[in-house]
């Protein structure tokens, strides 16, 4: 195969799956390779501790595409495999076993790995991770009545791991590093909206913990030794304790790499006729004017399209704002907009935050930075016109629920 018109996707996620597509409806007509290393057709991964996790959905709804569609639209899917360097001189991708493919556009669509923990005992057996679709069945198989469940880190993957296990029965532990669940990403205000939640639904919040070790028999984990001293039992213990962007194909092959792939606002990386996309690239935003990683299915959705127009010469800037949901026992949420680590003034509420079925507006000055809606549905484009138009609104009229927010938006 020669290098003619070859475009080769690294990553076997939604990303990758999205851009094949993208490249297809755009108008690439060569040949066109996804290097995957899963043993799964492209997938989603939120339903993993979601609606799959649950029992809820179907496994064959989770794919990107049917099964099918590879072979019909020309791609060649490789599975099971692993890009292991990238020569950018002879313009190749190294592959295991030493073969190389060569290419004329690439995107690396590598992802993200959990952060793995690193005490004594960590690599016992059931201690769990989730990112991939045999880890959600793994955990599906320990959420059972009664099991004792430890979970590690009360980030957006622990709650929802949290709930499906309290909703299969399970009694169910969470240790979290700060005070509040979700404090660094969403601030105290809404933070405690999260941990009131989980405390209503019988879980045991643990906040300031600090794990020292795993203990078990047998090659098998059988509970949690905390700083303290404490001992937890445990019949599984689940860890979430964020992700690392999995960059070291780019780093060997000299891309620019800043805690992700850095790209411009079309998803370029530094070097030529290389470009990323999804969890692992950390894209120049035009309207937030800076650098940015977003570990959310909303842009390994998106982002492919602009990719891969950008890999045909076209025009196209990826400048939508960062989304992400979460659905956790009764509660469903979404979010849109961004906000630094202390970035905000104050969070400004309207609607019933104790019956939690309201929305909450992260504000600089006057302005409208990010917004969440708990259980109340079809406000998501209005808080994105609000955010994007910088209008100034005074904090009264934002909290009334019978103002409606189109009304706001100038």
């Amino acid at each position: 195969m020669s290098s003619d018109n070859t475009f080769v996707i690294v990553g076997g996620g939604l990303a990758a799956g999205k851009a094949a597509e993208a490249l297809r409806e755009h108008g690439h007509s060569g040949p066109l390779v996804i290097v995957a290393d899963e043993r799964e057709r492209p997938y989603v991964r939120p339903p993993l501790s979601k609606g799959y996790l649950l029992g809820k959905e179907e496994r064959d709804s989770i794919f990107v595409h049917p099964e099918g569609w590879y072979t019909e639209n020309g791609v060649d899917l490789r599975l099971g495999t692993s890009a292991t360097a990238v020569d950018v001189r002879a313009k190749e991708v190294e592959l295991d076993g030493g073969r190389r493919l060569p290419y004329s556009k690439l995107l690396l669509a590598t992802g993200s790995s959990p952060r793995r923990l690193s005490v004594p005992g960590a690599d016992l057996d059931n201690v769990l991770y989730l990112r991939r679709v045999e880890d959600s069945e793994r955990l599906r198989t320990a959420f059972t009545e009664g099991a004792r469940i430890v979970v590690i880190g009360g980030g957006w993957i622990g709650l929802e791991t949290a709930a499906a296990a309290r909703t299969a029965g399970a009694e169910v532990t969470v240790l979290e590093h700060s005070e509040l669940p979700l404090l660094k990403v969403l601030g105290r205000e809404a933070a405690e909206v999260f941990a009131r939640l989980h405390k209503d639904h019988g879980v045991d919040l643990r906040p300031r913990a600090e794990v020292e070790s795993i203990t078990g028999t047998e090659g098998r984990a059988d509970g949690v030794r905390l700083a303290d001293g404490s001992h937890l039992a445990a019949d599984t213990v689940v860890v979430g304790i964020g992700i690392t962007p999995n960059v070291r194909l780019a780093q060997e092959a000299g891309l620019e790499v800043r805690d992700g792939i850095v790209t411009d606002e079309r998803l370029r990386t530094s070097v030529p006729d290389i470009h990323a996309a999804g969890d692992v690239a950390k894209a120049y935003h035009p309207r937030l004017g800076r650098h940015l990683r977003v570990e959310h299915w909303a842009n390994a959705l998106n982002q492919p399209l602009t990719a891969a127009l950008s890999m045909l010469g076209r025009d196209s800037v990826y400048e939508r704002l960062p989304y992400f949901y979460t659905d956790q026992y009764d509660l469903g949420m979404e979010y849109i907009g961004y906000v630094e680590p202390g970035g905000y003034d104050r969070v400004v509420f309207r609607g019933d935050v104790a019956g939690r079925e309201f929305i909450a507006f992260w504000m600089s000055g006057n302005r409208v930075l990010a917004g969440m809606s708990v259980n109340i549905w079809d406000v998501i484009d209005p808080i994105r016109s609000l955010i994007g138009s910088g209008a100034g609104i005074d904090d009264a009229r934002l909290s009334d629920p019978d103002v409606p927010l189109e009304s706001l938006v100038p």
